[in-house]
């Protein structure tokens, strides 16, 4: 009997096989059916996958970068000054060894305290070699950082410098396992040193935040033994009374420690808000809210308006960053005592 005229089994029948393509076709249900199985073991164990744990990571934002401020009618004398420091350079061949912790910090590298504690731990190299702390480097040396070549800057360059007004919800990290969005991620990146921020604001505080290069100016403003002015606008729901505006000027005790307000001011205010003035020497962690809180008011809006020598800028928005000129740079440095130079004076 031919292969078109045998009869087909029941089995055969009931799976559709017809006498024509009966192989072809057994062929293919035989193939859907582990196609079948393997797509039922795939979802099985897709649903065993669900049900266990998952570990979640926060996507990262995607932040909008910061608009730059700029002035209008800029004061060409400040602006000749500061193309004159531009170009003023000493003579490299001439300078003075400096010591290597000194030179990493000046650069932004990091703090001076960190620098001697990476040297100390043989993560710095001089031409090469294993540098020991002590060591002193001139311009013609090649330093290395955890394996990375450093650009030094020499006490010839200014450093930069630049204001941005934090806004709420920003955090002052670079890392952030919750994925929040970081002020570092708005600003404009450096080339061979990066942005250091000169004390920190936390998420839920906004106003004048300063960032540099230099780890001897960050220094300079945030060590506690300069006591350097921090001026903030406080809103609290509520109002001090006059017992308690003196407890704050006397200082109180807080979990880490005394505190104290050096100046307050009421500023009025609507309705149960009411706005202060004030001034502190210290940048410890949630300090004014934690101060206000001493004195059972919670402080709803928080603003930093001034740090050191340097204001807010009355034209700076929400989001915007202002990077100082030449000459307004040497004038801070001047300040901290970290520069000489008779091109600095009165504006």
């Amino acid at each position: 009997m031919s292969q078109a005229n045998r009869k087909l089994t029941k089995r055969q029948i009931r799976d559709g096989v017809t006498s024509k393509s009966s192989k072809r076709t057994v062929g293919k249900h035989i193939a859907g059916k582990v196609k079948s199985a393997f797509k039922q073991q795939k979802e099985t164990t897709r649903q065993s996958l669900s049900s266990q744990p998952e570990t979640k990571v926060a996507a990262k934002v995607k932040v909008q970068r910061a608009r730059k401020l700029i002035q209008r009618t800029p004061n060409q004398e400040i602006l000749q000054r500061a193309r004159v420091l531009k170009k003023q350079r000493i003579n490299l061949e001439k300078m003075e060894p400096v010591r290597l912790q000194k030179a990493l910090a000046a650069s932004g590298v990091g703090s001076r305290r960190e620098m001697e504690q990476w040297i100390s731990q043989g993560m710095v190299r001089i031409n090469g070699k294993v540098a020991q702390l002590g060591d002193r480097i001139t311009p013609d040396d090649e330093i290395s950082v955890r394996g990375s070549a450093i650009n030094i800057k020499w006490p010839d360059r200014l450093p930069r410098i630049m204001v941005y007004y934090k806004q709420e919800g920003e955090i002052v990290s670079r890392d952030d396992p919750q994925g929040r969005t970081s002020i570092f991620d708005r600003l404009p990146q450096t080339v061979s040193s990066r942005w250091v921020a000169i004390g920190r604001l936390d998420i839920n505080t906004c106003g004048l935040l300063i960032l540099t290069t230099s780890g001897e100016l960050v220094n300079r403003f945030a060590h506690p033994s300069f006591e350097v002015e921090r001026e903030y606008a406080v809103r609290v729901l509520g109002e001090l009374s006059i017992e308690q505006k003196q407890k704050l000027l006397d200082g109180v005790e807080l979990e880490d420690g005394n505190a104290k307000i050096q100046y307050l001011s009421e500023q009025g205010g609507e309705g149960a808000n009411r706005w202060y003035k004030i001034v502190i020497k210290e940048g410890r962690n949630r300090e004014v809210r934690r101060l206000f809180e001493s004195q059972g008011l919670t402080v709803s809006r928080l603003v930093r308006v001034r740090f050191g020598p340097i204001t807010l800028p009355k034209r700076l928005k929400r989001g915007q960053y202002y990077e100082f000129n030449e000459f307004e740079v040497a004038n801070i440095m001047k300040w901290a005592g970290l520069y000489h130079s008779d091109l600095v004076g009165k504006r």
